[in-house]
Formats: C-alpha cells, structure tokens, sequence
C-alpha cells in the first residue's frame, strides 16, 4: 500500500464512510462505485477516494434522492465546470419538485389520521370507533380506475 493513496479493506471503508458493508456492494453493483481491485486475498480495496465518493452517495441518500439522482450528480465532478453547476441546479430541483409533492401528500395522510384518530376520542366510554371507520371507509370508496405504472421515486 502506498501512503499516497492507502486501500481499505470493505469493514474499514464501511466504518469510514458510514455506509454499510452490504450496501458498498450493493452500490457496487448498481454502478455508483467501481467495482473493486482485490488484493492477492481477494479482499475489496477501497482508496480514499472511493470513501469520499461513498460519504457525498450517503449524504445524497440521506437527502432521499434516487439512486438515478445520486448517479447523475456523481458524473459531474468535482472541478468548476459551469454547464455541470447548472446540471446540478437541475437535480436538485427536480428532486425537490419531488420532495414538494410527497410532503403534499404527506400533509393530507396527516389530515386523514387526525380524522380517523378523532373517531377514538373517549367520549362513548371505552368504544374506539376507529375500526369501525376504518370498515365504513373501505365500503364506500369506490375502486380506483388503474394507473398508469407509477414513476417511483427512489
């Protein structure tokens, strides 16, 4: 191992990066990591590069962008480059059109809880309507017309 550049073994890179062992494979395998030189043991080695690259991927995810965000972030680099400053601007607007969107929808399963929750609030003794109008719900919702394949996310 060179002091330039030292290698880490998948345990030590995990520890480093706050990335799970499994998930380094996992990223491994979708591409957002390289797969992996081995040492003469046939060990992954991880430089130090490989563990920032792991950090700025956790820190997307954390952020809860796509793994298509998080890979399209990653082909810009790191140097000042002004058409890969604008693609960036790009996906992290989409991403937060995105978070927009589930917060809405977040905002109105809330809604419908406290609802839901407020058939349970004491006052018929020990009765909790809450099943009850859970059953009532499920009657008179009509079925869904199918969708078109949801474009999921994550």
């Amino acid at each position: 191992m060179s002091a330039a550049s030292p290698h880490h073994r998948i345990g030590d890179a995990a520890r480093l990066s706050g990335v799970p062992a499994a998930t380094i494979r996992y990223y491994e395998k979708e591409g957002l990591l390289p797969v992996q030189v081995r040492a003469d043991n046939r060990y992954r080695l991880y430089s130090d590069d490989e563990i920032h690259r792991l950090r700025f991927i956790r820190l997307c995810r954390a952020m809860d962008m796509s793994l298509d965000e998080v890979r399209t972030l990653l082909s810009l680099g790191r140097g000042p480059d002004t058409a890969a400053d604008h693609a960036a601007c790009a996906t992290v607007d989409e991403h937060l059109s995105h978070v927009r969107t589930r917060l809405h929808e977040l905002q109105a399963l809330e809604s419908q809880l406290l609802s839901l929750r407020g058939r349970c609030d004491g006052t018929d003794g020990s009765r909790c309507h809450v099943i009850e109008a859970l059953h009532d719900r499920a009657d008179a919702d009509p079925l869904p017309l199918p969708d078109p394949p949801a474009r999921r996310h994550v």
